[in-house]
């Protein structure tokens, strides 16, 4: 792990008071204080959740990512754009997929919000409350964070941190004269969901479901149930009439996402067409700021909610597309947000490879483990990746996407 990966989040020893309050707080017990009291944090267990950056009273702790400054520019920013819009809605990416559907939730939640500014973020914890006083003073009449159910909380205690935090900011901001609904919480998870006429009983998504999730219905659908589904994609992968799948990540909407676009890609003239599949968890850059993470290449991201949704068919049917190479850009055993399920993953990973190998397209498809905490890791492997695509024959496509999934 190179230095640089190791100052993406440090404390500043000069302005720590030793309060400890970060150390009580962080869900992975990455910090820690040693024999004379000087609290420190151990990198390799860190998650970069921000929780104790938003929480630390003196802002002795420095991170790189979603930091008070940066999100106080993006929102003078988005008002400039939209100076009339009075609510800004912070989301957890684990709740808002890049594709969007923030309205869609909204209206379930019986909120109808036409208008508003959307923040996105890897968990609520890392909010500070100093933000969203500002924002209020701002000209934002309306804060709505909608945040992760506590159980599914990627970041384990991060919704139930910014539960406690909003509540008592709204105690504040009832004193301060401010309406008391300024700031409202909304609590809402992806689950899989049915699509009953294209279910044909094979129930191969209750034997794949890692979180037993899936419950047998005698001559029906099988129940979801979703005191236990995650939204890890797994059981979306498997079934062969996509019967199942996890809203804003739909078989035929990532098909239709990348479709077309290798041709656009190379009609720009900047090298091989390139699509990546991130992990939502795995790498921020690449998501949140595509146009700095990948400028002067061609490439295109699309986001999966873990490494078991990553589905082979898309990464052969790509290249069929055009594309010169795929890679795949996931968390590692250790850092994965979603435990239970991974041997799945890999075992769809090795039956890809080996179709890869067969179409003698192996060289054109890369899988990386990634962490937010490695600044520079994803740039270099993304480079190198595409340098070596740059070397290769060009290729002749000849066989048309199929847009389907084949058993």
């Amino acid at each position: 792990m190179s230095e640089k990966c190791l100052a993406v989040v440090e404390i500043n020893q000069d302005l720590c008071s030793r309060c400890y309050v970060c150390k009580s707080i962080c869900p992975y017990e990455a910090i820690k204080a040693d024999s004379t009291g000087k609290v420190e944090i151990n990198t390799q267990d860190c998650q970069v959740c921000g929780i104790c950056y938003s929480a630390c009273p003196s802002s002795a702790i420095k991170m790189q990512y979603y930091t008070y400054d940066t999100l106080s520019d993006y929102l003078k920013k988005a008002q400039a754009k939209t100076p009339n819009v009075d609510t800004l809605v912070l989301m957890c990416r684990g709740n808002s997929p890049s594709t969007g559907e923030v309205q869609d939730i909204l209206k379930e939640q019986g909120l109808n919000i036409d208008n508003y500014l959307a923040l996105r973020l890897p968990c609520a914890g890392r909010v500070p409350t100093d933000f969203v006083f500002e924002a209020l003073n701002s000209g934002v009449e309306n804060i709505v964070s909608v945040q992760c159910e506590d159980p599914f909380c990627r970041y384990k205690e991060g919704t139930k941190i910014n539960t406690r935090r909003l509540v008592l900011a709204r105690n504040v901001l009832k004193q301060l004269g401010f309406d008391e609904n300024a700031v409202r919480i909304i609590k809402y998870s992806r689950k899989a969901v049915y699509d009953v006429m294209e279910c044909v009983g094979c129930d191969k998504c209750i034997f794949i479901c890692p979180y037993d999730a899936l419950e047998f219905e005698s001559f029906a659908t099988p129940k979801v149930n979703v005191e236990k589904c995650v939204g890890c994609g797994a059981c979306q992968l498997v079934c062969p009439h996509h019967a199942i799948q996890v809203k804003g990540f739909e078989f035929e909407n990532v098909l239709n996402r990348y479709g077309a676009s290798a041709e656009q890609l190379k009609a720009k003239g900047n090298g091989p067409a390139v699509l990546a599949f991130v992990c939502q968890w795995s790498e921020f850059s690449a998501l949140d700021n595509p146009n700095q993470a990948f400028e002067g290449k061609n490439v295109l991201a699309l986001e999966v909610p873990c490494f078991k949704s990553l589905d082979p068919v898309h990464v052969v049917n790509a290249l069929n597309c055009g594309f010169d190479g795929v890679m795949a850009v996931v968390c590692s055993s250790k850092d994965c947000k979603l435990q239970e399920g991974r041997d799945t993953a890999e075992r769809n990973l090795g039956v890809m490879l080996n179709v890869l190998k067969k179409k003698g397209l192996l060289d054109r498809f890369e899988l990386y483990e990634e962490s937010p905490r490695c600044a520079s890791d994803f740039s270099q492997k993304l480079d190198a990746f595409y340098q070596k695509i740059a070397s290769l024959p060009k290729r002749k496509v000849t066989v048309e996407a199929t847009a389907k999934r084949t058993e």
